[in-house]
């Protein structure tokens, strides 16, 4: 049976990960895999995971099954922390919370829920987006259109050609939105071009699809979920899907939610009611511990402090390789051509150079990103800015 398979295309990234692996000199440079990396190079587990992870260990009882919704004091503070401890929606009951294996558990959990209530909706995503979120949301059986979002030339958003596109989506239709710190290009649209996104989905009748899967990276915690509570301000729908991979560096721990925003009460709980019979058919239950650890981080006010710390640590490293990199490339090419660096958010930018370019880069210096140039400035550090700087203007 199983000679009959057709070979699976490889995974971009994935490939980047064993090629890197496999190179044997000592300047490689990993720009390529989207995880937090500090100074040394290294993904580290925060302090106030380790600590709530101690304190869990001491504490757990049983191992007993949660239930599909999840651990619900995790469910609880995630979603107080997405959508802030006042917000209107939560006080008028209209949020439902189901935890989920990971932000891509979170994705498909939310595409699965959308596919039962409007089969025949087309999702509208935008170019680019994050490789993974074709097959999440497309192997849920969901029709996906793209929508212009991003000019690789002038490295800027392409905002009226967006809302131009989503002026014409369809009443039920499904528009897929990067909360903060889009992946992959780093280029987020303002505030005041979220209201008129916001506008232009109630207009049409469409309903927001969110992936919230950087808060904190981009411009502060709070800033980063201006998006998302907007939404839930003026819009009647709206499904969302968060990861803790990133800012609680959970990645293998699989940490995350899907909310879903009800028209009313009632329908939030028509809502939940079906993500947790799909929830149950798809992984039964899902892992506790790095939800509990996440859920005593966040319910312990020091060690809430301590993460809220850590998370900012992350974010200003971020930003400074922006400029440290954008800099760098200046002083390399003689240009402002890579000043958009340092303007854009959270750990990804795209450097706009060609598949060729990118192959030089791998074979002739050792550093390592996906055809489409897209680099995490996580990867960089003082060691290697110059170094990568100097290539890329070479190339």
């Amino acid at each position: 049976m199983f000679a009959t398979l057709e070979p699976a295309p490889a995974d971009p990234i994935l490939g980047l990960m064993v090629q890197f692996r496999a190179d044997p000199s000592a300047h490689k440079v990993d720009l390529g895999v989207g995880v937090y990396k500090d100074d040394r190079g290294a993904t580290p587990v925060l302090d106030s995971v380790r600590q709530a992870e101690r304190a869990e260990f001491e504490a757990q009882s049983t191992k007993a099954y949660l239930g599909p919704a999840g651990n619900d004091n995790f469910n609880r503070l995630i979603t107080s922390l997405v959508m802030g401890s006042d917000h209107g929606a939560l006080k008028g009951g209209r949020v439902r919370t189901v935890q989920g294996p990971g932000g891509c558990g979170a994705l498909r959990l939310g595409a699965e829920l959308l596919k039962v209530a409007n089969p025949d909706a087309t999702v509208h995503t935008p170019a680019p987006t994050w490789a993974n979120h074709v097959p999440l949301i497309g192997n849920a059986g969901l029709h996906l259109q793209s929508y212009p979002y991003y000019t690789p030339g002038s490295a800027g958003l392409d905002f009226d050609a967006m809302i131009g596109a989503l002026g014409k989506a369809k009443a039920g239709d499904i528009v897929l939105l990067h909360a903060c710190c889009h992946n992959p290009t780093g280029a987020d649209l303002s505030h005041a071009q979220w209201r008129e996104v916001a506008d232009v989905l109630n207009r049409r009748g469409a309903l927001p699809f969110l992936d919230l899967a950087y808060q904190g990276f981009g411009d502060g915690l709070e800033d980063d979920a201006y998006s998302v509570r907007l939404i839930a301000e003026n819009c009647p729908e709206a499904v969302i899907a968060v990861s803790c991979s990133k800012n609680f560096g959970v990645y293998r721990d699989r940490v995350g939610a899907t909310l879903v925003l009800g028209e009313t009460p009632a329908a939030a709980d028509l809502a939940l009611a079906r993500l947790s019979r799909l929830a149950r058919g798809m992984w039964s239950m899902p892992p506790d511990h790095g939800a509990a650890v996440v859920g005593r981080v966040l319910g312990e006010p020091a060690l809430a402090a301590l993460w809220r710390d850590e998370v900012e640590t992350m974010r200003k490293r971020m930003v400074g390789n922006r400029r440290k990199l954008a800099d760098a490339l200046a002083r390399e090419t003689g240009s402002g051509r890579f000043e958009f660096i340092a303007a854009q958010k959270g750990m990804f930018s795209m450097l706009g150079l060609t598949p060729a370019q990118v192959g030089v880069l791998r074979e002739k210096h050792h550093i390592y990103m996906p055809g489409d140039s897209r680099i995490n400035v996580a990867g960089l550090g003082d060691a290697n800015i110059d170094f990568v700087a100097k290539s890329v203007a070479g190339v």
